[in-house]
């Protein structure tokens, strides 16, 4: 089964996304948020925060 893209709310800081990126993509949630706040994909965060199933 693949692995679904989820959001992490008791795992990251606020809506848990950078988190399931990491989780999903294998690469360290820092850099997700690093790339979400300071790269310009802040809209495409909080679309995500807003989309995305919770995870466990």
């Amino acid at each position: 089964m693949r692995n679904r893209l989820k959001r992490f709310p008791k795992q990251g800081y606020l809506g848990g996304v950078c988190h399931g990126m990491g989780e999903h993509t294998g690469i360290d949630p820092i850099l997700w948020r690093i790339l979400s706040f300071f790269g310009g994909f802040a809209i495409i965060y909080i679309v995500l925060w807003i989309v995305l199933k919770k995870g466990e």
